[in-house]
């Protein structure tokens, strides 16, 4: 398989949501370790990422954001349940975004744990390559996401309302 040419000039925007517990441990253990990866990767220290709904993906595409990483603790989860419910939410929003016509490659789930600092790098790395290739996101498309989401979640307030 054939990856992209990639496009000329762009830099892509990248999300790292990073699972206090332990990615994001894992994260700052790369600045100590004086390792670099590029300046742009934003990383957000969640508590667990489950607790961001599904419309926060598609409005940060819609705002500007290229590819998330989620770096969560994987089965290590303090939080009993929470990856797999996580899990279920990204196997959801990659249909969504598949149907919606965005690539599903702008979205990856990775466990990282604190002292994986080959693993991050590898992730951030590779979340690079492939949005690179890829190109900016299609704002107008992930717009329509975003909104298509927000009309679901009001329906689903409004009938358990």
């Amino acid at each position: 398989m054939n990856s992209p040419a990639p496009h000329a000039a762009f830099t892509p925007r990248i999300l790292v949501l990073a699972t206090e517990k332990c990615a994001y441990p894992g994260a700052d253990a790369v600045g100590k370790a004086h390792q670099e990866y590029g300046a742009n990767a934003y990383v957000l220290r969640v508590p667990s990422p489950v607790l961001l709904p599904e419309d926060f993906y598609l409005r940060s595409y819609a705002r500007g954001i290229d590819g998330i990483l989620i770096a969560a603790c994987g089965s290590d989860c303090p939080y009993r349940g929470a990856y797999d419910r996580l899990a279920a939410r990204i196997d959801r929003l990659t249909l969504r975004l598949k149907e919606g016509g965005l690539a599903t490659a702008r979205l990856r789930l990775t466990a990282i744990c604190t002292v994986c600092i080959k693993a991050y790098l590898k992730e951030v790395g590779q979340l690079d390559q492939t949005l690179r290739g890829l190109g900016p996101v299609q704002r107008d498309i992930a717009r329509q996401l975003w909104e298509a989401s927000l009309q679901d979640l009001r329906a689903a307030v409004s009938t358990a309302a």
